[in-house]
């Protein structure tokens, strides 16, 4: 038999944690609204600036052009050029700054709507194989890009830099854990962390690729290696990328486990992903032909033999 109803005429009303969810929700939505508005409001000067720095570079390829007409370069010229090339240099550091707080703004909102899902009551759903392939790849294409300011170095957790020792991986935060299955086998699989307990020094992590709490793991901070959560731009920062052969973990393609592989090519651009070579003995040289991962999921290769 089901459950019961209620006695009639009676309403069951709704627990205090029902309760304290729905209001954490309504606020959750405020703080959003609110971002949006001035995430709006930063893409709007963002634009503003940018029509600026067009102006000011459109005057420096017409005074060279004047330039090599008369075909002299006179005091006015060097002055002028001078003058230009610092406003220049000017614009495009305001525009920096504003794409940086627009990005802050993006990655507010981002992580707010995860603990919002992490507080709700309802039960995670059984994603689709080909629906999850495609949120991991939305959530690398989506990764923020780091801008580093002039002589600022990448932080950790940018491309290729290691997060410090000290770093805790939040809750919901996807890392790649060294797990054991049910036959002994030990694999890399992309997890999402429950909870950390600082006395053990363990965290609680969900496969990724299975219903929640089903497949639930309990391992030693060591075992866990969280994700980057900016991509490194080769352009300015090619020091937070690994660099051609190394060895490292990557997510295999269409799949939620890590493997050892080496790296043939980095990323050439900020949207680029890396070119990677896998370990398997299937082939005469021991390695895959390349594959191009997103740097979402390369990480460093730990050593096989720690427990």
């Amino acid at each position: 038999m089901g459950r019961s109803k209620a006695s009639s005429g009676a309403t069951a009303s709704p627990g205090p944690s029902t309760e304290s969810n729905s209001n954490s929700m309504a606020s959750a939505e405020v703080k959003i609204r609110e971002l949006l508005k001035e995430l709006f409001k930063l893409i709007h000067s963002v634009q503003e600036e940018r029509a600026r720095g067009e102006h000011n570079l459109s005057n420096i390829s017409k005074t060279h052009e004047r330039m090599q007409q008369e075909q002299r370069i006179t005091p006015y010229y060097k002055n002028k050029l001078r003058g230009l090339y610092n406003t220049a240099m000017q614009d495009a550091e305001a525009e920096a700054e504003l794409l940086r707080k627009a990005l802050d703004k993006i990655s507010d909102i981002k992580s707010i709507r995860e603990n919002r899902r992490q507080d709700s009551d309802r039960p995670k759903q059984i994603m689709r194989r080909g629906v999850l392939m495609s949120m991991l790849q939305q959530n690398a294409v989506t990764l923020p890009l780091w801008v580093s300011k002039p002589g600022e170095k990448p932080p950790p957790l940018c491309g290729a830099v290691a997060a410090d020792n000290t770093y805790v991986a939040k809750t919901g935060d996807k890392v790649a854990a060294r797990v054991k299955s049910q036959d002994g086998e030990e694999n890399w699989i992309l997890a999402e962390v429950v909870s950390f307990n600082s006395n053990s020094n363990k965290y609680e992590v969900d496969d990724i690729d299975a219903e929640e709490g089903k497949e639930r793991h309990s391992i030693s901070k060591r075992r866990v290696v969280p994700l980057p959560i900016w991509k490194a731009n080769p352009d300015t920062d090619p020091e937070a990328l690994f660099p051609k052969g190394t060895l490292m973990l990557s997510l295999y393609p269409q799949t939620t486990c890590f493997y050892r592989a080496i790296v043939d090519e980095p990323p050439k651009g900020p949207q680029d992903d890396y070119s990677v070579l896998f370990e398997d003995t299937s082939y005469a040289d021991g390695y895959s032909p390349p594959l191009m991962v997103a740097q979402r999921y390369v990480i460093a290769c730990k050593d096989d033999k720690k427990k």
